[in-house]
C-alpha cells in the first residue's frame, strides 16, 4: 500500500491537471479512494498515468479511461496493456471522454469520435 501512495502521489500533478480540465468533478483523494477501493484501476508509467473503471452496462461492459496525464506518446502506449486488461475482465469496447487532441493521437489505434460530450456550467 506505500507503494501505491507513492506513487499516487509522484502522479498527482496529471491526476489533478486532468481532473481541473474535465470540469472537477472529483478530487484528488476521491480519485485514490476509488482506487484504493478497487472501483478504479491506476496505470503508472515513469512519465505518464491514466485512471480506468469497468462500467458495467445492461448490455456490455465498459473500460472507461476516466484521465490520463502526462507524456500523450506514453499513455498511448499503453494502450495494449489496457486492451488486455479489457478483455480479461470481460469488457467489449474502451471509452475515452478527453481533450480532442486525443483523436488524433489514438485515431491510429482504432479509436473513433461516435458521438460529442457538450457541457454547460450552471
Amino acid at each position: 500500500m506505500e507503494h501505491l501512495d507513492a506513487e499516487l502521489e509522484r502522479c498527482r500533478p496529471w491526476i489533478e491537471a486532468a481532473l481541473n480540465h474535465g470540469g472537477d468533478t472529483h478530487s484528488f483523494d476521491d480519485v485514490v479512494e476509488s482506487v484504493k477501493k478497487g472501483a478504479m484501476q491506476f496505470w503508472p508509467a515513469e512519465d505518464a498515468c491514466a485512471v480506468t473503471e469497468i462500467i458495467p452496462f445492461p448490455r456490455k461492459k465498459v473500460l472507461h479511461v476516466f484521465l490520463a496525464g502526462g507524456n500523450a506518446e506514453t499513455i498511448v502506449d499503453m494502450n495494449e496493456s489496457a486492451e488486455s486488461f479489457a478483455k480479461m475482465n470481460g469488457c467489449s469496447t474502451i471509452s475515452i471522454v478527453g481533450r480532442v487532441g486525443w483523436k488524433k493521437a489514438l485515431g491510429k489505434k482504432g479509436y473513433s469520435t461516435p458521438s460529442a460530450v457538450l457541457f454547460k456550467e450552471l
